[in-house]
């Protein structure tokens, strides 16, 4: 598909809060679990997704649109849950990144086709480490696969979603005296609009940029506007969690929720991972750990949702 083709059809016009928990070197620290797996860790791992699963459900009932929301799970350990909700008709995400890795690289390695065909889910997702001024040698990596997902999701008729994180350098952090809160407000805006430019030249074009929040409004306007240049005008925006505190996501959610172009939020640890811990302890049951994720889940979305 040519450029001019691709950026005709590039974007996604609705909201979209995702409750994502694709994450796999996460659930096996949390479990206390080393590689390699056995099939029982590999269940309990799986049955604490389907927790989170039918929490997002739940939520379904509480008032959180199927049509404005998705949930986002590898294949690995949730792909009973990819298949149902597909079978369902929710918006579905997957993962095709190796977890946990400090570049791009697919987690099925040269079977990464055959694991989307299987699924065939809404939106392709790719998470990446990347930083404009790191190191070259593995940016040019991460372009490289990025761009091989971006021709694919667009050939085939996937919608594609990019999280890119942008951890700063040695350099960076001694630059504001090693203060991460600095770092995210000061360089980390900048850094993210380069990094954009450096994939939209590389041809690199996600629907939607899946993005570290920022505090203040005029971030994810230059972000916006990144995203959108050259003719891009219906790519999307939305904001992770980072597993950070409730006051830190609802102050990067209510930010972004005033700037035209950012359409929703990705938040999973900061919603989820209290009730898992809670279940795991023996505090709260399976059901009450559905409730309560959902719970949380509806109140992020009030909060991005209310003008």
């Amino acid at each position: 598909m040519e450029n001019n083709d691709i950026l005709a059809e590039l974007g996604y016009c609705g909201r979209l809060c995702i409750l994502p928990f694709d994450h796999r070197s996460f659930f096996e620290e949390l479990l206390k679990f080393k590689e390699p797996l056995t099939e029982e860790q590999k269940n309990q791992l799986t049955d604490y997704k389907k927790i989170i699963y039918g929490g997002y459900e739940k939520a379904l009932i509480l008032g959180v649109p199927a049509g404005e929301s998705a949930i986002l799970v590898d294949d690995e350990f949730g792909l009973d849950i990819l298949t149902d909700a597909k079978k369902k008709g929710y918006f579905t995400l997957q993962s095709t990144e190796v977890s946990g890795d400090t570049h791009f690289e697919f987690a099925h390695g040269n079977d990464w086709q055959e694991w989307i065909e299987k699924v065939q889910p809404t939106f392709v997702k790719a998470l990446v480490r990347y930083n404009a001024d790191g190191d070259d040698k593995l940016n040019a990596k991460s372009l490289a696969g990025l761009k091989k997902l971006s021709n694919y999701a667009h050939e085939e008729g996937y919608k594609f979603l990019i999280e890119p994180l942008v951890p700063a350098t040695d350099e960076q952090l001694s630059s504001v005296d090693n203060d991460k809160k600095r770092y995210d407000a000061e360089l980390r805006p900048m850094l993210t609009v380069k990094m954009i430019f450096e994939m939209q030249e590389a041809g690199v074009e996600p629907d939607i940029w899946k993005i570290e929040g920022f505090a203040k409004e005029t971030a994810y306007e230059e972000v916006v506007a990144a995203a959108r240049a050259g003719g891009r005008d219906h790519v999307g925006v939305i904001s992770l969690g980072r597993n950070e505190t409730d006051e830190i996501v609802e102050g990067w959610l209510r930010a972004g929720s005033h700037v035209k172009g950012v359409i929703g939020f990705a938040v999973g640890r900061t919603i989820f991972l209290d009730s898992l811990l809670k279940f795991q302890s023996g505090e709260f049951t399976r059901e009450l750990a559905m409730e309560t994720i959902a719970e949380r889940f509806k109140h992020f979305y009030d909060v991005f949702t209310k003008k």
